[in-house]
């Protein structure tokens, strides 16, 4: 068939006939020629027509091209040369030249130039846009499809005794079959753009000639004309019409459509045809051996053709429209029908419409098939989305089909059960019920089929509930980020409250929950809720479920809330804060707030916004009296502990491990006092992130005092830690316990992992006349080293390995609020060569982070933690002396029970506090 109006068949030219899909493809040939002009082709006409290497021209491809071949013509370009085809392929192995896709999808082109088959047989085309025409001559076996010319000079023509040529799916403006050339094919195409007079088709001297199911526009007299010696042809199916121009010599006379000439009426056969013409305008629908008809009755009564053919003075009702004559009306089994049309769509049962083709046949008039528009079920509705079980849940769909009552419907309810199939019949939905017998969170899916395989589904969710009363159950998860990414943004003591594992047998209408800590949140649905909560804790949630049937239900838990284990990532450090360059010292009493770079907070740092804690290098200096300083998370009440202290005039340091809090902030602040703060980022924790950490018993990797060459300016050294002392030598970072002794002047000391780039950062402070220590993390530089160096003066270092991070370590860090584990000014100091022990740790600690202060003391001495029940290692966590109070970072296996003993040397006594600032697990 085609479009019922002129100016849908004009608007479904050339532009549509390029999208056409491809018809029943030839058997796959053994291999390919490629031609693509692209700029970005790499072609050449001179190479061997390979994917990577394409012709740039058709004739190329056309010189070389072998039976079985392929040429694989590239789609969506204009070629702009006069391509011949001489050569042939043999029987069951054409040469195929088809415009698509190097995975052989199909396509179209443009040939600027005419194209000419010549002197080949066995030859294949499909895809062209040949808008100067095509001619076929002396050529046998020939396929032509999906060819496209929208204008006058876009002809065919088929002459010099070429046999068997078939045309099928085009759409060319003329079409010309003469010079004893027989059996030519012309089905299932479009033609008539552009003519304004003459017929669109003209046969001359051609026996054998078929045209069958073509949809012709002729302009002035007959549109398809069979003339000189063209005995033996056939035109069936063909949907003819006649649409006078302006252009025409003599546009009164009648309108014509099908003239045989009586030199070729012989064995010539015509029926189920139908022509149209112009409303007021005489038609004269046939002429047969030179007598006109105007009616198909009295055409058939004098030469016996036409029985079924129709004839309408109008193109009203005519075309792609319910209801046109050329729907389901035409022969199956004249010569030359194929069973899909010019788009490559089947042919297809109107249930709207008699069968009145041969038989009882459904094949359409024309070109084109009036086909079904199935494309979607909707609506689609169920009378019961929620509901117990033992409930009968009914479903309604119906589609967008021309004709529904052929449609087949299956509807699968989603519990296991076999599909339920249906037909709509004369109602206006579809209509099947189901009884579910337990309950399940269910889609039903519906899913209709029309009579050539077309199929459309929807699907809608239904959740049957359980037969009993509503049960209220939530579970309280940590929503934690799955990677380190900076733009993600969930802050710690972030919960998930999931009410989904509430039995419901109704639909719930509405979720209260109490969070416990004073704030609560309506929620329409069985849907998780996040909350983040301001501090660790247990909290005692309640959730309460409301459904539509007015009943309620209230469960209660206690939830404990606090930091996850993590994993640590260990940064390249970078200074984050110095009070110095603003001129703003700390105050006493003032806190100080500092923004870690959590997320993209702190520009040019932008890392982990799901960051749990963060491990800093604090430094106080220029302090106006002695003091203390402590960090802690913002959002949190200030701890009791302390993280350095510092004597007026002086320079302390120390490794904090702090928990990050509200915002990604943490807080700092001294007790008395003014002094300046620099703050040193070194990395951070965060679950699902980073390494691992195994704690070691403190070894000993470097002594300065035992090779009598101690650290200077005019020396820096470098230390392997990966592969001695137990850290393997993939390990990430090392925790490290570096101590000055013999300082000749005030300096700071630099630790980092790789010699090339100093950082721009401190670990310890040296002093003359002080042994001085701090708790060092940092990454394993090349070659498994990291690298020491010192501003000014010399001072001999110690340094002992405590742990560290890699693929292979035990532990996740879980960060705690600074917290306070034993204080000896409340039981008595620690005396020379005996042992403290603190408890106060999970039972199932490996490690922890201790903030340890020496303070009182009576005489120099160190102090050495490690593990409950373990032997004491030769190594030193602390040193302090008389009249100083002094801190440390430690980090320290820990002992049967959650226990850390600590030593304190052969000095003097002395008074030692521990914090806790998190603990290591194996989970």
């Amino acid at each position: 068939m085609r479009p019922a109006r002129m100016t849908v068949l004009l608007a479904a030219g050339l532009s549509t006939l390029l999208g056409l899909p491809a018809g029943t493809a030839a058997a796959e040939p053994p291999n390919y020629l490629y031609v693509n002009n692209a700029a970005n082709s790499g072609c050449s006409d001179t190479g061997t027509g390979t994917q990577d290497v394409p012709y740039c021209s058709i004739a190329a491809a056309a010189k070389l091209v072998q039976p079985g071949q392929t040429v694989r013509i590239a789609p969506g370009l204009s070629y702009d040369e006069a391509v011949t085809i001489d050569r042939s392929g043999d029987p069951g192995k054409p040469i195929t030249f088809s415009v698509e896709t190097r995975e052989g999808a199909p396509g179209a082109m443009d040939l600027n130039r005419p194209l000419t088959i010549s002197g080949a047989s066995h030859v294949v085309l499909r895809g062209w846009g040949t808008k100067k025409g095509v001619k076929v001559s002396r050529s046998d076996d020939v396929l032509l499809e999906r060819l496209s010319g929208g204008d006058i000079e876009g002809s065919l023509v088929v002459g010099d005794r070429s046999t068997d040529v078939r045309v099928i799916r085009s759409g060319l403006s003329q079409a010309r079959i003469e010079g004893g050339s027989q059996r030519t094919v012309l089905s299932r195409n479009l033609f008539g753009f552009g003519v304004l007079a003459g017929p669109a088709i003209t046969v001359v001297d051609a026996p054998g000639s078929v045209i069958t199911n073509n949809t012709v526009i002729g302009g002035c007299g007959p549109i398809v004309s069979v003339a000189g010696g063209s005995t033996g042809s056939a035109l069936f199916n063909n949907l003819l019409e006649s649409i006078v121009f302006s252009g025409c010599r003599a546009p009164k006379e009648p309108e014509g459509g099908i003239s045989v000439s009586q030199t070729a009426a012989e064995g010539t056969r015509a029926d189920y045809n139908l022509i149209t013409g112009t409303p007021g305008r005489t038609m004269i629908p046939y002429n047969w051996s030179g007598t006109g008809y105007p009616t198909p009755a009295e055409y058939q009564a004098a030469t016996g053709q036409g029985a079924h053919d129709i004839v309408t003075p109008s193109r009203d009702g005519v075309g792609l429209i319910e209801g046109s004559p050329t729907i389901d009306s035409a022969d199956a089994t004249a010569p030359g029908a194929l069973p899909t049309d010019l788009y490559g769509h089947p042919a297809e049962d109107d249930a709207l419409v008699p069968n009145t083709g041969r038989d009882g046949g459904h094949l359409d008039r024309g070109a084109y098939e009036f086909g079904d528009v199935l494309s979607a079920v909707e609506p689609m509705e169920l009378d019961q989305t929620w509901a117990p079980a033992g409930t009968q849940v009914t479903v309604k769909a119906a589609t967008n089909s021309r004709w529904p009552t052929a449609l087949v419907y299956t509807v699968d309810f989603g519990d296991g059960t076999a599909p339920v199939t249906t037909r709509q019949g004369s109602a206006a939905r579809m209509t099947a019920a189901h009884v579910y017998t337990s309950p399940c969170e269910c889609v039903v899916k519906v899913t209709a089929v029309n009579g050539i395989g077309t199929r459309v589904s929807a699907s809608r969710p239904t959740r049957v509930g359980p037969a009993g009363p509503l049960t209220a159950a939530f579970t309280a998860t940590p929503v934690l980020l799955p990677s380190d990414a900076p733009a993600a943004d969930i802050a710690p003591f972030t919960f998930s409250i999931d009410p989904s594992t509430t039995a419901a047998p109704w639909k719930v209408s509405g979720v209260d929950v109490d969070f416990g800590d004073g704030t609560s949140q309506h929620i329409d649905g069985l849907h998780p809720v996040r909350h983040t909560y301001r501090t660790s804790g247990d909290y005692e949630v309640s959730v309460t479920v409301t459904d539509v049937k007015g009943a309620g239900s209230t469960s209660r838990r206690s939830v404990k809330v606090d930091y996850a284990p993590s994993g640590y990532v260990a940064a390249e450090p970078f200074r984050l804060l110095d009070t110095r360059t603003a001129h703003t010292p700390l105050r006493g009493g003032e806190p100080l707030t500092v923004q870690l770079p959590a997320g993209t907070a702190v520009p040019g740092h932008e890392l982990s916004s799901g960051m749990t804690a963060a491990v800093l290098n604090v430094t106080v200096t220029d302090s106006t009296e002695e003091a203390h300083l402590t960090v802690w998370p913002a959002g949190q009440p200030r701890p009791a502990s302390s993280n350095v202290n510092v004597v007026a005039g002086g320079t302390s340091a120390n490794t904090v491990t702090v928990p990050v809090g509200t915002e990604g902030k943490v807080l700092a602040q001294l007790n008395s006092g003014s002094a300046s703060l620099v703050i040193d980022f070194v990395g951070y924790y965060q679950p699902n992130a980073g390494e691992r950490f195994t704690p070691l018993t403190p070894t000993r990797l470097r002594d300065t005092r035992a090779t009598g060459a101690p650290l200077s300016e005019s020396v820096f050294f470098t230390v392997k830690v990966a592969g001695l002392a137990g850290i393997p030598a993939d390990a990430t970072a090392v925790a490290l316990n570096l101590t000055s002794t013999g300082a000749t002047s005030d300096s700071h000391i630099a630790v980092y992992p790789d010699p090339a780039h100093r950082a721009a950062t401190s670990n310890l402070n040296p002093e003359p006349g002080k042994d001085k220590s701090n708790q060092v993390i940092v990454p394993v530089g090349p070659q498994g080293i990291v690298a020491l160096h010192i501003n000014t003066g010399s001072t001999h270092v110690i340094l002992d390995a405590v742990g560290y991070y890699g693929k292979d370590g035990k532990a996740l860090f879980t960060p705690t609020l600074p917290r306070r584990l034993a204080d000896t000014r409340n039981t008595g100091k620690v005396a020379p060569g005996t042992a403290t022990t603190v408890s106060g740790l999970p039972a199932d600690a490996v490690g922890a982070a201790l903030n340890i202060t020496a303070t009182d003391a009576t005489a120099p001495t160190f102090l050495t933690a490690y593990g409950y029940g373990a032997t004491r290692p030769e190594a030193s966590s602390l040193n302090t002396r008389p009249g100083a109070t002094v801190p440390n970072h430690v980090t320290t296996p820990v002992g049967e029970g959650g226990r850390v003993s600590i030593w304190n040397s052969y000095g003097g006594s002395t008074h030692v506090i521990t914090d806790v600032l998190g603990y290591f697990t194996k989970k």
